[in-house]
């Protein structure tokens, strides 16, 4: 009860920082990174829950992106139709791309999404509406719901920021849940979830797409803040930032991801006039974090800003592991 009356003031706290920020920082920055943030917590979702590293979610965050501007700009659709468009298809292609990929399990999985994604990649750079190296510009933001204008940049700024705590809410409410449990079951020890019954590759699916719909809701909020849809989003060095961002921040903690793309736009924004020195930056960091924050930050610094558990409450501790607590189906 402790833990979770913490955890309620630091969340009441981040949403009261995140509605001032944009009167302090720059507002254009606060959005860019809250999309890779609710992009990294989509990953997050499939690395830190079920244990499946995906080298091609830049697929459904670029392709998203691609699909949200071509029908807000071509066929006039208003900006929350063309989002549903965008996190529909990225769904689908989730689909699609699990359904093949699961088949397989660690590198061959990782190689598989990676070309699925360069597909995509390579698609977006041969089909006639996507614009080519040239993407999709002057992308309309629109008024929402036909009433309240998007151009104006804190009013952009709140439509992103419920969009972040919109993907974040479906993304605890489904780790809280039955559903999460056995995913962390099957992270944990696959085996023994198959011999309690569950249907493994089911719940791998379901995660696929669940993750993929809510990078495509990253990738289709971004395109309508920066009011165009590149190759860069598709592209492979995508996907690396955001596996870059959940192992920095953390990898199955909640706000890991998030501090990971703040820390990484803002290093991005900052420091880009040191030109290549950027990336050199990124990979020492990288190295500390592996080397001394093997957990992440939130997941070695999180557990002081709580309250401590206790050894008995330590996951692998005890025989009360995640797949251990579950009660076998009907």
């Amino acid at each position: 009860m402790l833990r979770d009356r913490a955890a309620l003031c630091w969340t009441a706290g981040l949403i009261a920082l995140a509605l001032i920020a944009p009167f302090v920082l720059y507002p254009v920055f606060l959005m860019q990174a809250l999309c890779w943030a609710l992009f990294a917590c989509a990953f997050d979702l499939l690395l830190g829950y079920v244990g499946l590293l995906s080298f091609g979610h830049a697929a459904f965050f670029g392709g998203a992106a691609y699909i949200t501007a071509y029908t807000v700009k071509a066929w006039g659709l208003p900006p929350e139709l063309g989002i549903l468009a965008g996190v529909a298809v990225a769904a689908a292609m989730g689909a699609v791309f699990g359904w093949l990929a699961i088949r397989r399990q660690g590198i061959y999985f990782a190689m598989i999404t990676l070309a699925f994604a360069q597909m995509v990649y390579f698609f977006a750079v041969e089909a006639p509406f996507t614009g080519g190296e040239d993407g999709i510009q002057a992308v309309p933001r629109g008024h929402l719901l036909g009433l309240i204008s998007l151009n104006h940049p804190l009013t952009m700024y709140y439509f992103v920021l419920a969009m972040f705590l919109i993907g974040f809410g479906i993304i605890a409410r489904a780790i809280d849940s039955p559903f999460g449990q056995v995913l962390k079951a099957i992270r944990e020890n696959e085996p023994r979830a198959i011999s309690l019954g569950y249907r493994v590759d089911q719940y791998k699916i379901l995660a696929f797409v669940l993750s993929a719909a809510l990078a495509g809701l990253a990738g289709s909020t971004k395109a309508l803040v920066f009011q165009f849809a590149a190759l860069s989003d598709v592209d492979w060095p995508t996907s690396g930032d955001v596996v870059l961002m959940t192992l920095i921040g953390g990898v199955g903690t909640s706000l890991g991801p998030v501090l990971g793309a703040f820390i990484i736009m803002a290093m991005e924004n900052y420091l880009a006039q040191t030109g290549s020195w950027v990336t050199i930056i990124e990979g020492i960091i990288f190295v500390l974090c592996v080397l001394t924050f093997r957990r992440g930050i939130v997941g070695v610094i999180g557990p002081y800003l709580t309250f401590r558990r206790s050894p008995a409450e330590t996951p692998g501790t005890t025989p009360t592991n995640a797949e251990t607590s579950l009660a076998p189906p009907a």
